[in-house]
């Protein structure tokens, strides 16, 4: 373990042998760091907080503190954060709200400066959040979705996986996988075509995609109505199906078109 003699660390936080924690930086108690994890200068890591191994903590970051939530009275709450992520200067990340609550970062992402994820959020893996990205509480972020920089999204929303949301936007509705948003509030503009290509989706899948969010999206149909005619074609590919499935269940309601202003 490499800790710096200006660090203070908890003699009760559960730390593997190769941690390295930089000067000023305070673990408290019940924080639990994985293995090749290093932490930078200045940072603060507290709360039921388990970091996964490999993880790169830069400057000044804030991990496992309360949740910013009136209701908050001091249950215990969680963090959850995967292996091999990247959470770059002062970042702030909150346990869960409420007895049980949690937090849950997956592995593999990167998390640029001055993000912000609240309390009981939900973030996949191989998903980047861009400086000064925002989440507000309950936040679902699916698998390999991108996140432009200074993007506030609303509490509760849902953004589906190989999404892209473009910076400064503003998210107060869900955003089906596989789509390319922006704007305020956020549109849909079509499918995220470069990230399709780069997970290695087949050009049949994309182009049954296309024709899935002509019908939901750009049809001139509700998106209610567009989702029943697309449930009519029989053996859709997987994307297809998850796009479905995912429409049906949003709760907040769907980012409309861009077509449709």
């Amino acid at each position: 373990m490499q800790i710096h003699p200006t660090a203070i660390v908890s003699k009760k936080a559960k730390l593997a042998d190769d941690v390295q924690i930089g000067p000023y930086t305070i673990v408290n108690d019940n924080v639990t760091i994985g293995k090749g994890t290093s932490i930078g200068a200045h940072c603060f890591v507290d709360g039921y907080t388990a970091i996964g191994g490999s993880c790169k903590i830069y400057t000044g970051a804030v991990i496992g503190t309360q949740p910013q939530d009136l209701k908050y009275k001091g249950e215990k709450s969680f963090l959850e954060i995967g292996d091999n992520n990247i959470i770059r200067e002062y970042c702030t990340l909150n346990v869960g709200t409420g007895e049980g609550g949690r937090t849950v970062v997956g592995s593999d992402n990167l998390i640029m400066a001055y993000s912000h994820i609240a309390h009981d959020c939900r973030v996949g893996n191989h998903c980047v959040i861009a400086n000064c990205g925002t989440l507000a509480g309950f936040v679902t972020i699916e698998d390999r979705a991108v996140i432009g920089g200074l993007v506030a999204i609303h509490q509760f929303v849902r953004m589906g996986t190989l999404s892209i949301v473009g910076g400064c936007s503003k998210v107060v509705q869900d955003l089906p996988p596989y789509s390319t948003c922006d704007g305020h509030p956020a549109r849909i503009y079509g499918l995220n075509l470069v990230g399709l290509r780069r997970a290695g989706v087949s050009a049949g899948a994309i182009k049954e995609l296309n024709h899935a969010f002509t019908i939901v999206f750009n049809s001139g149909m509700t998106a209610k109505h567009g989702l029943e005619e697309l449930q009519k074609q029989d053996n859709p590919c997987s994307e297809v199906a998850y796009l479905v499935n995912f429409l049906k269940t949003s709760k907040r309601g769907l980012a409309r078109s861009c077509r449709s202003e």
